[in-house]
C-alpha cells in the first residue's frame, strides 16, 4: 500500500495566540499526515482542557515538530497541553478508523480523542515513572467524522547540563490508516536499527573484548592489566543497554545505574594508564588514585540516585544543587588520566611506543570530556551551545552519526588494546622465562634433600619435606665421616629465611660450604661456629636456623643449634643450648651437647613450617599439639602430613631417628622420602 504524507499546515512562527483552523483528514484513506501544526498550548494541567468543547483560542500556538523550549518557553518544565481539532467531510456512515503513531515525547504523556482517554506512555505525578529510551508508540482512534486531540504531557525537572531546550514533541505525531501508520512505524523502526548499526557494531566489539579480557585474566588472577581492560571494555556495553536499547528502563533506575558503570569505566581507563605506564609501582601515586576511584564511584551511584529523586518538587532545590556539586567534582576528576600522562612525562618513563599512543590518546580524551562538561554546566543560563556542538557528528555513515567523541574513543580502545596485548605477551614471556629459572632451581634443589642415602648403621632414618612454593629454603644432608672408626653420620636440618628462589639459591650457598666445612670439622659446635662466621655479610639480610647431629653406630649423638627448633626424643623436648641463627652476629659462638641413644629412642627433628601451620580459625599447631604427634613416633612423612591436613603456612621438613641398636646394623636399611612435588 503507498504510504504518503501530507504536512497538516504550514507552522506558525513563534509562540503566539491565534485562531486554528482544523486539520483535514481526508487524504488519510490510504496514507497518513503529519501533524505539523499549528498546535494550540497551554502551560500547567487542567482536566477540562481534554474536552472539545473547551475555549483554546486565547492559548499559545506552536508546532508539532518541535519542542517546546525552542518556541518560546525555554526552560519550563511540568504540565503541558497540546490540541488539535481533526475533521474529515465524509459522511458519519462512511467514517473510518484511525491509528496515531506518537514518537517520543519528553517525558509522559497521555492522550484524550474528544475528551476520552486514548493511552499514555509512563506515569504522571504524583508517583512519575517515564522511560530513559522511549519508543514510538502506535494509538488506535475510533471511528468519527471531527474531534479533538488533546495530549497532556509532563517534562521532568531540568538538571545541571540540560540545555533547557526539551519539552514535548520531538517530532509531529502522525495520523493515519491502521495500514499506512503500521508501515509508518516499520520505517522508524528500521531507520533507528539502521542508525545504530555503528553503536551495535562498537558495542559487540566491546563486550567481545571485554570476554576475551576476563578469560585471560581468570586463566592468571596476577594480570591485572587485563581485569582492568575487562572492565574498560564492559561498561560502554552496560551503558548501551540501560540508554540505548529501548528496553523501557525506567529513567530511575537507568539513571542510577548508569552514573556508577560512567564512573567505572573512567576509573578503568586510570588503572589502566597507572599499569601500562608502570605509576603503580609509587606507591603514593597508587593510593591517591584508589583513593579518587573510590570517591568517583561513590560519588556518582550518589548522583544516580539524586537523579531518581528529582521529580518531587519538594527535592527539587537540593536534588539539583547537590547535581551541579557532584558534577563539579566529576569534571574536576576527570582532569585525572592528564596528570597521570604529566606525571608519566614528568619523570621520563622509559615505556613501549604502544604505552605511550595509549597516554596521548587519553590525555586528549581527558582533556575534551572535561572541556565538553564544563561547556555543558548551566547552558541553559548562560546560552552556550559549544558543550552540544562538540557532541553532534561530523560524518554521517549510512545513516550511522559519526562523533569527534566517538572517533577519539574507537582510537583510544585500539590503542588499550594494543598496549595490554604487547604487556600482556612479555608478561607471558617473563613468565615462561621464570618458569624456567624456577625448573632449573627445582634442579638445584634436589640436592637440598638427598634421594640417594648413605647407610647409617644402627639408624632408620626417614625425612620428608613439603615446600609451601614451588621451591623452598629448607635443606637436609646427610654426611659420612671417612675417618671415623665407628661410622659416624652428620646430620644437618635448617631452613633459610624467606621463600622461593631466593631462598633456594641461598641455601645452594649455604650447603657448598657445609659440605667444605664438614672434612674440617667433625663437631657439630666447631662446625656451626665457623658456619656463621662465613655466612655472615652473605646473606642479604637474611639468615639460617640449622641443627647439627652428628651420630654413629654405637648410639652416641652431639648435637649442637643456631636458632633451630628443639627436637623431639621420644616425648619429651630436648634442651640444646640456645644461640642466634647463623649470619647475623660472625662473634656467635655455638655449644653443643652429647647423649647416648638406648635401642628404641625415636628423634625427631623438623623446621618451624611444622610448629607455625596454621588452620581456618587462626590456630597454631603449637607445641602442644606437637608433643603429642611425635609421642607417637610417626614416620616423617606422616608428621609432615599432619601438617599440611592442620594447614601449611610454610616449608616442612620432618627427619626422624629410630636407633634400633648396633647388633642389628646388619639388618638396617634407611627410608628417605623427599617428596620435592610442589604442594
Amino acid at each position: 500500500m503507498p504510504l504518503f504524507f501530507l504536512l497538516a499546515a504550514a507552522a506558525a512562527p513563534g509562540a503566539e495566540s491565534r485562531p486554528v483552523p482544523p486539520i483535514c483528514l481526508d487524504g488519510v484513506v490510504t496514507g497518513a499526515i503529519a501533524l505539523i501544526g499549528p498546535w494550540k498550548f497551554q502551560v500547567g494541567d487542567d482536566p477540562r482542557w481534554a474536552s472539545p468543547s473547551f475555549d483554546d483560542s486565547e492559548w499559545s500556538t506552536i508546532r508539532g515538530d518541535l519542542p517546546w523550549g525552542r518556541q518560546g518557553f525555554e526552560r519550563y518544565t511540568g504540565y503541558g497541553w497540546y490540541r488539535i481539532h481533526l475533521f474529515a467531510s465524509c459522511a458519519p456512515e462512511n467514517a473510518q478508523r484511525f491509528s496515531l503513531l506518537v514518537p517520543q515525547i519528553h517525558d509522559v504523556y497521555e492522550i484524550f480523542w474528544n475528551g476520552n482517554p486514548v493511552g499514555g506512555d509512563g506515569k504522571m505525578p504524583p508517583w512519575p515513572q517515564w522511560r530513559v529510551s522511549q519508543q514510538p508508540r502506535v494509538f488506535a482512534i475510533e471511528q468519527g467524522t471531527s474531534g479533538l486531540l488533546a495530549f497532556r504531557v509532563w517534562k521532568a525537572p531540568l538538571f545541571s547540563d540540560d540545555s533547557g531546550e526539551q519539552g514535548g514533541f520531538d517530532s509531529a505525531p502522525v495520523i493515519g490508516s491502521p495500514n499506512s501508520i503500521t508501515a509508518a512505524k516499520a520505517v522508524i523502526d528500521y531507520d533507528w536499527l539502521q542508525s545504530r548499526q555503528l553503536r551495535f557494531g562498537e558495542s559487540l566489539t566491546f563486550g567481545l573484548i571485554a570476554l576475551l579480557s576476563f578469560l585471560a585474566w581468570w586463566r592468571n588472577r596476577a594480570q591485572w592489566l587485563v581485569l582492568w581492560m575487562a572492565c574498560y571494555a564492559l561498561t560502554p556495553v552496560l551503558a548501551g543497554i540501560l540508554r540505548d536499547a529501548h528496553l523501557a528502563w525506567p529513567y530511575s533506575v537507568a539513571m542510577g545505574l548508569l552514573q556508577p558503570v560512567h564512573s567505572l569505566h573512567d576509573v578503568s581507563l586510570w588503572l589502566l594508564l597507572l599499569w601500562l605506564m608502570r605509576l603503580n609501582e609509587d606507591r603514593a601515586v597508587f593510593r591517591v588514585v584508589i583513593s579518587l576511584s573510590i570517591i568517583s564511584i561513590v560519588i556518582t551511584s550518589i548522583d544516580g540516585i539524586l537523579l531518581s529523586l528529582a521529580w518531587n518538587p519538594a527535592w527539587l532545590f537540593p536534588v539539583q544543587a547537590g547535581d551541579a556539586a557532584i558534577t563539579t567534582v566529576s569534571t574536576l576528576i576527570q582532569i585525572l588520566p592528564v596528570l597521570l600522562v604529566s606525571l608519566a612525562i614528568y619523570r621520563r618513563k622509559h615505556l613501549k611506543p604502544a604505552s605511550w599512543i595509549v597516554a596521548a590518546l587519553a590525555f586528549s580524551d581527558g582533556m575534551f570530556i572535561a572541556i565538553q562538561q564544563a561547556l555543558k554546566q548551566g547552558q541553559r543560563f548562560t546560552g552556550w551551545t559549544i558543550g552540544d556542538q562538540l557532541e553532534r557528528p561530523f560524518l554521517l555513515i549510512d545513516g550511522n552519526a559519526v562523533s569527534a567523541a566517538t572517533l577519539a574513543r574507537a582510537l583510544l580502545l585500539i590503542a588499550i588494546v594494543s598496549a595490554v596485548y604487547i604487556s600482556y605477551r612479555d608478561e607471558q614471556r617473563h613468565e615462561l622465562l621464570l618458569e624456567n629459572e624456577f625448573s632449573s632451581a627445582r634442579e638445584l634443589q634436589r640436592i637440598l634433600i638427598p634421594e640417594n642415602q648413605h647407610r647409617t648403621p644402627g639408624f632408620d632414618i626417614s625425612s620428608s619435606y613439603k615446600p609451601a612454593l614451588q621451591v623452598g629454603g629448607d635443606f637436609f644432608q646427610l654426611i659420612p665421616s671417612v675417618q671415623d672408626p665407628n661410622g659416624s653420620t652428620l646430620l644437618l636440618l635448617g631452613d633459610v629465611s624467606g621463600h622461593g628462589l631466593k631462598a633456594a639459591l641461598s641455601v645452594s650457598y649455604v650447603i657448598a660450604t657445609l659440605r667444605i666445612l664438614a672434612d674440617l670439622f667433625a663437631d657439630p659446635g666447631p662446625l656451626l661456629t665457623e658456619l656463621n662466621r662465613r655466612l655472615c655479610g652473605q646473606m642479604d639480610h637474611g639468615f639460617v636456623t640449622c641443627i647439627a647431629v652428628r651420630i654413629d653406630r654405637l648410639g652416641e649423638c652431639t648435637m649442637s643449634s643456631a636458632g633451630h627448633p628443639p627436637p623431639f626424643l621420644n616425648w619429651r623436648s630436648l634442651e640444646i643450648p640456645g644461640a642466634l641463627p647463623l649470619g647475623l652476629d660472625p662473634a656467635a659462638h655455638y655449644d653443643q651437647r652429647t647423649m647416648h641413644f638406648s635401642p628404641g629412642d625415636h628423634l625427631a627433628l623438623y623446621t618451624d613450617g611444622l610448629l607455625e601451620a596454621r588452620n581456618k580459625a587462626g590456630e597454631l599447631y603449637g607445641f602442644s599439639r606437637l608433643q603429642k604427634l611425635f609421642a607417637a613416633t610417626p614416620s616423617a612423612s606422616e608428621a609432615a602430613e599432619e601438617a599440611v591436613r592442620f594447614g601449611q603456612d610454610d616449608d616442612v621438613t620432618v627427619v626422624t631417628l629410630a636407633y634400633v641398636g648396633e647388633s642389628k646394623q646388619a639388618d638396617v636399611k634407611d627410608e628417605i622420602t623427599p617428596e620435592l612435588a610442589p604442594q
